[in-house]
């Protein structure tokens, strides 16, 4: 059987791809980063979410010898001229410090009224293998963003997006229904038939 790894020590992250992989029928055995602990995590020094998932997953292959996937994503802010984009887990200054970044935004967007609130979550996946070859797929999720946080499942920014044709935040959402519209849930499934062909 064919191995995998993902850049991501997110274990539910993993559990997302292997179930992708498993309904698309490939015989793939899905590992995260954590199977490695030598290899450290790579600097996201890209300036677009693809470029940021192919040094990720160009470290990995290159450090495993496996094929490797990654991605990188975040959320688009119309109004904001697309940002946070590529900075969104580091927003307020820290990386990973969701409530900072949601406090923050929330105020920037303070005097915007609803209908220019337009947002989209983006995810950038790819694919690289040890030899140097590389496949980048993308996947979004639009919507509009709230006044005030509502929810609490998901992470980041989903309490305050709420999805085309949604009356709830991505917060409010079950897994199973934010992982069917989700951008990354998007980018990973147009990632299938690349991995079909990559692996034979």
């Amino acid at each position: 059987m064919q191995r995998l790894v993902l850049a991501t020590r997110n274990a539910n992250k993993v559990a997302e791809l292997r179930a992708i992989l498993a309904d698309a029928g490939l015989d793939v055995e899905l590992v995260g980063a954590d199977a490695y602990p030598q290899v450290p995590d790579t600097k996201e020094t890209g300036v677009t979410f693809a470029e940021n998932a192919l040094l990720k997953a160009h470290a990995l292959a290159q450090a495993t010898g496996l094929p490797a996937i990654a991605d990188d994503s975040g959320l688009c802010v119309d109004v904001l001229g697309g940002a946070p984009g590529i900075f969104s887990a580091r927003w307020a200054g820290r990386h990973g410090d969701d409530q900072a970044n949601l406090e923050l935004l929330l105020a920037q967007l303070a005097d915007i009224d609803s209908e220019h609130r337009a947002a989209h979550f983006a995810c950038a996946a790819a694919l690289a293998l040890p030899d140097g070859t590389e496949h980048v797929v993308e996947g979004r999720l639009d919507g509009t963003l709230r006044h005030a946080p509502e929810g609490d499942g998901g992470f980041g920014y989903d309490p305050i997006l709420q999805p085309e044709g949604e009356t709830r935040t991505c917060a409010q959402l079950t897994p199973q229904e934010k992982n069917a519209i989700s951008h990354r849930g998007k980018a990973f499934r147009a990632l299938v038939p690349v991995v079909r062909e990559v692996l034979g």
